[in-house]
């Protein structure tokens, strides 16, 4: 049994298994899941797990080298907008429609069990040297 970091065997296994280049999805309860990708399904109840919460698990772990979001977080959702431009500060932002076909290529997906609209992103690993 781990004593830091993520427990979740399942997430902490995919996690090891990420090379550079390779795409996690994060997201709310809402966002579909794409086929394909191997999905860690972390909601238990509306806004549990909380997206801010498991994002900062997983930078806790990971080594990224970018992070993408639907631009549409910026006016419908402006507390995770706020928290994403601060995590990720050149944030790329694209329509929706495009962050969910990106999606698509992830290799992982975590699904949170927030409940508030577009609170997803996209991130790509990076290499710790």
């Amino acid at each position: 049994m781990r004593k830091h970091g993520i427990l979740n065997r399942r997430l902490a296994g995919a996690l090891a298994g990420l090379g550079h280049t390779d795409t996690v999805l994060v997201c709310d309860a809402g966002m579909p899941l794409p086929t394909g990708p191997e999905v860690v399904d972390l909601a238990f109840r509306a806004g549990i797990p909380a997206f801010a919460d498991v994002l900062d698990g997983l930078l806790a772990e990971l080594v990224l080298e970018g992070a993408t979001a639907a631009h549409e977080v910026t006016g419908a959702n402006p507390e995770t907008a706020r928290l994403l431009h601060g995590r990720f500060p050149a944030l790329e932002l694209v329509p929706h429609e495009e962050l969910k076909v990106r999606a698509a290529g992830a290799r992982l997906v975590v699904r949170t069990g927030e409940a508030r609209p577009y609170a997803n992103v996209l991130l790509r690993c990076g290499v710790f040297f």
